[in-house]
């Protein structure tokens, strides 16, 4: 599983409301990433009731490959955009103190508090262990599992190496860069490609870093976008993003959606196992990982463009869920989890499962979310 989070935005003088309707748009994907994976989309999950029918699985698995191409690594983009402001306006000890709470706060609750109860759920409903709460945490020993909360986890290691950075790094000014052109965001996009393909000959996608959750295949474009999003903050990069670049990002962004049904051809071709596109020294984890990083370099290049064209507007609903996206992010979870244990009984291939729970996790998310922030003090946090 590699999926994820909101991010935390610290109050803006000037509203970018395109910025915020692109973390709601992040974060249903997130929802329904992890819905898929329930119902048959490859990847781990607390409990799954997978179909096993072709016709449903090739859309689901090509789903939640583009999803994975580009939504985790532009959570962290997007975290990263307002890191520095929020450095300069703060200083190093108030950031650093403010980032330790709104980080490592919900690590903790959701390890030590929330994460036993997703597993006890499984447990008592899914599995039939028909025990009280204290008698299975009586036995737990899963204690440190940040779950869905790795990316915040890796955020708050990004971030307190940025803040060691510029602390050892004084006022020294950082030079100027123009916004990239489309050839250049291909070429760095093969290059972290190329990277990530280094990765997983060792650490194939997959791998997982216990306890804390990291899946090293993806951490080339998520350093990558991290350090670019703060990049682009300092040179007014989405400010200056110019037409033709958004423009070559849409057509490539089809193109490489064209492209992957190829990558199904060519397995059966060469009658390839499915394992030798996720890590290992073979050509097709090396086409697979360069597919990945274009089409996510190029997916957050369009949106981007085209979020602050045409999107740059919100309404009370939308602010709304924006408002809620991080507690959204958290407890998310459990509302699949739920939903999916309710249809459990419903004699239906899980493909039809899916079309149903879909909608109401989504709604259930955001619903939950935006309920747990009227909790007195949460909303300081999250």
């Amino acid at each position: 599983m590699s999926a994820t989070p909101s991010v935390i935005v610290p109050a803006q003088k000037k509203k970018i409301c395109y910025i915020d309707n692109l973390k709601v748009l992040l974060t249903v994907l997130v929802i329904l990433h992890h819905t898929f994976i329930t119902y048959g989309a490859p990847g781990g999950w607390y409990y799954t009731q997978k179909t096993t029918r072709a016709g449903a699985l090739i859309p689901m698995t090509m789903f939640v490959a583009i999803n994975q191409a580009f939504f985790m690594g532009f959570f962290f983009f997007l975290s990263a955009y307002f890191t520095g402001p929020s450095y300069d306006r703060k200083g190093a000890a108030r950031f650093t103190a403010d980032r330790l709470l709104r980080l490592g706060l919900p690590l903790v609750f959701y390890s030590f508090i929330f994460s036993p109860f997703l597993s006890y759920l499984v447990y008592y409903y899914a599995e039939g262990h028909h025990i009280t709460y204290w008698q299975y945490l009586s036995d737990f020993t899963g204690w440190i599992d940040f779950g869905v909360l790795w990316f915040v986890a890796a955020l708050l290691l990004f971030t307190l190496a940025y803040i060691a950075w510029r602390v050892s790094s004084g006022k020294r000014p950082s030079p100027t860069l123009p916004v990239p052109s489309m050839g250049a965001i291909i070429a760095f996009s093969v290059f972290v490609g190329v990277i990530s393909f280094a990765v997983r000959t060792v650490l194939p996608v997959g791998w997982v870093l216990r306890p804390l959750g990291f899946q090293p295949a993806h951490f080339s474009q998520y350093i990558a976008m991290f350090i670019l999003g703060l990049v682009a903050r300092r040179n007014n990069w989405l400010e200056n993003l110019p037409v033709r670049t958004g423009r070559r990002a849409l057509t490539a962004v089809i193109l490489l959606f064209l492209f992957f049904p190829v990558l199904f051809v060519l397995k059966k071709a060469f009658d390839a196992p499915l394992e030798w596109f996720s890590g290992g020294l073979h050509w097709e984890s090396l086409l697979y990982s360069i597919w990945e990083q274009m089409m996510g370099f190029c997916m957050v290049t369009m949106l981007l463009y085209y979020g602050r064209r045409y999107w740059d507007k919100s309404s009370a609903l939308l602010s709304k869920m924006a408002r809620s996206t991080f507690a959204v992010y958290i407890f998310h979870p459990v509302v699949i989890i739920s939903v999916a244990l309710a249809l459990t009984g419903w004699a239906v291939d899980p493909a039809l499962k899916l079309l149903v729970a879909a909608p109401l996790v989504v709604a259930g998310a955001f619903l939950l979310g935006a309920l747990i922030r009227r909790i007195p003090g949460v909303k300081k946090i999250i």
